[in-house]
């Protein structure tokens, strides 16, 4: 048995990690990481757990836990695995960082967009960036893991084949994303309370969201070279879920049949992508509680533009599926481990 601790564990990703071990037959948890919750009993914070999980909580001492497991998650706000983290540990334990402070591989980028200094700058060069689809590779060998963020994930995959074919100029690429509430975390804000976010959707973070600069470097490297994107997040009323809605230039004309053959190129045999069917739209709806992307697109002949749409579960897909599903890959187990979830309706 693989055994696992969770640092952040009574966060939204943090209790989804929990969920989802607890369905994994080869892990077994053993630290459930907490500095709001030290002492209580797990089942005490989120009462779905309760007959199921009797532990208490813990520290969030990475030192103490790395001599006691095979494997950390750390579901914690940017800049503390950064904190923690040291060769001795790293020499000890594989790490799945679900913050973002290993995703951006130049840290004046991540200085200027977080607004935090980087703690460990020489780690980053190491850690693999864990979009399995596309790192599946690197992934394997990886002992530090960045788990990607909730809209990257979607906004990523929903792009990747047409910017590394070729199909789109990457330099008019506009992302339109929504989530749910959830995605932006368990701490208590005004601006997330009921009363604000019911009966609403806004805008946020524009020309400003964290996520920018990492969608930028990752299908930069698919593009061959630098791009610049306009992202533009929304908060819509609903507990989970991430739809993208993304606009690009073609490159040259090109038919239905030569766009989802690019698509069925890269993801054809991927086991949690499902290119949807010719005029059927993502839906948040369909993903939820999975770790399923929904991705299809619309050609506008008339502009020779495209339409892209991605849906995914941000709290499963967009950061604890993701991050079991980086576990599997790095300890050898099938990737699909813990993850063959059907999606919950309604």
């Amino acid at each position: 048995m693989i055994k696992a601790g969770i640092i952040g564990s009574t966060g939204y990703a943090g209790q989804e990690l929990v969920r989802l071990l607890l369905g994994h037959k080869e892990v077994e948890i053993l630290w459930y990481g907490s500095r709001s919750y030290i002492d209580k009993k797990y089942y005490e914070v989120f009462g779905n757990m309760f007959r199921i999980v009797d532990a208490v909580c813990m520290d969030d001492n990475m030192k103490e836990l790395a001599e006691a497991v095979d494997v950390i998650f750390t579901a914690t706000p940017q800049g503390l695995c950064a904190s923690l983290v040291n060769e001795d540990i790293l020499n000890k334990v594989k790490i799945i960082d679900l913050s973002a402070d290993f995703r951006i591989k130049d840290v004046s980028v991540y200085e200027k967009w977080y607004g935090i200094e980087h703690k460990s700058p020489q780690f980053i060069d190491e850690a693999v960036y864990g979009l399995c689809e596309i790192n599946r590779e690197q992934v394997k060998h990886a002992r530090l893991t960045a788990n990607p963020g909730c809209y990257t994930t979607c906004s990523i995959l929903s792009f990747y084949p047409l910017v590394k074919e070729g199909l789109i100029k990457p330099d008019s690429i506009i992302i339109d994303a929504k989530s749910g509430t959830s995605g932006a975390g368990r701490g208590a804000k005004v601006n997330n309370l009921y009363c604000e976010v019911n009966e609403n959707i806004k805008a946020y973070g524009v020309l400003t969201h964290r996520h920018t600069p990492e969608i930028e470097e990752q299908l930069g490297y698919a593009a061959g070279q630098d791009i610049k994107i306009i992202f533009t997040p929304h908060l819509v009323p609903m507990n989970r879920g991430i739809l993208v809605t993304g606009y690009a230039n073609l490159a040259k004309s090109l038919s239905y049949e030569e766009v989802r053959a690019a698509y069925d190129k890269y993801y054809t045999s991927e086991p949690f992508i499902r290119i949807l069917d010719q005029d059927v739209c993502p839906e948040t709806r369909w993903v939820e509680g999975s770790n399923y992307v929904d991705i299809n697109f619309k050609l506008d002949q008339r502009t020779n533009r495209i339409v892209v749409m991605g849906a995914l579960d941000n709290v499963v897909k967009g950061a604890a599926g993701q991050a079991v599903q980086n576990m599997n890959l790095m300890f050898g187990l099938p990737e699909t481990e813990g993850l063959e979830l059907v999606p919950m309706f309604p």
